[in-house]
């Protein structure tokens, strides 16, 4: 259930949206105007209270997550990336975690024989997440052509280099089949692998159905069903330039890939994929590993009455004498 139940809900949404949009024409300013807008807010306000919820959370000691050798003695070799000591180093791992995702590179796969335990690289899983965080970006950059009513030269370049092979009409682009691939592969892991499906949720579930039905839907609308590109652009234009209008003739699946994409801005700070904002807030990614040249101070401790040695001798001298202990005072 954990896997089918946001299966259905998401196939719930687009039966939903299909069967509003072709029996009435009301509900196109709700689906196109009035959903956008609210999802829009959601997201900017939601995203914007999560990071300052995170930016409040104090960090009294210096926490940061390290796999190399500690800046110490200066003939011993420093890992200025895993075990960063300034904030230049700190911001060189970052760039490497956030582009590359360099600690998911190192991620190894764990099985059990009969001589004990084996462990090995695991590059899938980073190829595939890579190739869809970098694709969804492509993605999402490209289609800045509908925001704006002279597409500047470098998202032609990027459409230029997306669609390179041109197989088809209209042009077959690379990234389509790259995110395609690679969610199916994520979601597939999840099926297979014992240990995956056993610690999956349906929050885990669900954001892969709902950006699979995002590109299912993106993909059909370009090669399959007939949609007004004019009118998906006047609509979009309209919508930023806070005078909407809904054309005619756009189409039902433009209105499916268009609340789809609503659904995801609404539920996105409020769930996983907030990882986006989070991994900036991190303070064992975020903090450099200085412990030894900078004391760090707990803002919390409070002033505490200790009972010092030459105290607790002044208390016990005499039985110190007597059981033959040394005492600093005669």
């Amino acid at each position: 259930m954990k896997a089918v139940l946001p299966f259905i809900v998401v196939v719930a949404l687009v039966l939903l949206v299909f069967a509003c949009v072709s029996v009435a024409h009301g509900p196109r300013y709700l689906f196109g105007i009035i959903i956008p807008y609210a999802a829009v807010a959601v997201f900017v306000l939601g995203f914007i209270r999560r990071v300052v919820q995170w930016g409040k959370s104090p960090v009294p000691f210096c926490i940061p997550t390290t796999c190399g050798q500690q800046k110490t003695l200066p003939w011993i070799r420093h890992d200025r990336l895993e075990n960063p000591a300034t904030a230049m180093q700190v911001v060189g791992r970052m760039l490497l975690e956030v582009l590359v995702f360099r600690s998911l590179f190192r991620n190894l796969s764990a099985k059990m024989t009969d001589n004990g335990v084996i462990y090995k690289w695991e590059k899938l899983l980073w190829l595939a997440g890579l190739a869809f965080h970098w694709s969804f970006l492509f993605i999402f950059v490209r289609h800045y052509r509908f925001f704006v009513q002279d597409v500047p030269s470098a998202i032609r370049m990027m459409e230029g280099s997306d669609s390179y092979f041109q197989v088809g009409a209209p042009l077959f682009y690379v990234t389509d089949a790259v995110i395609l691939c690679a969610l199916t592969f994520l979601l597939f892991r999840r099926f297979y692998l014992p240990q995956v499906r056993y610690i999956s949720l349906i929050a885990d579930y669900f954001p892969l159905y709902l950006i699979l039905g995002i590109v299912i839907s993106g993909i059909l609308m370009r090669h399959v069903f007939k949609v007004h590109v004019i009118g998906v652009k006047t609509l979009a234009l309209g919508l930023v330039t806070l005078s909407p209008t809904i054309p005619e003739g756009i189409g039902a699946i433009f209105y499916v890939h268009l609340f789809l994409i609503c659904v995801l801005l609404m539920y996105f700070p409020f769930s996983k994929l907030m990882h986006m904002g989070g991994v900036f807030m991190s303070p064992t990614r975020n903090m450099a590993n200085n412990s030894r040249m900078v004391r760090h101070i707990n803002p919390w401790n409070y002033p505490v009455r200790l009972h010092t040695y030459e105290e607790y001798e002044d208390d016990f001298r005499e039985k110190m004498k007597k059981a033959g202990l040394p005492v600093e005072k005669e």
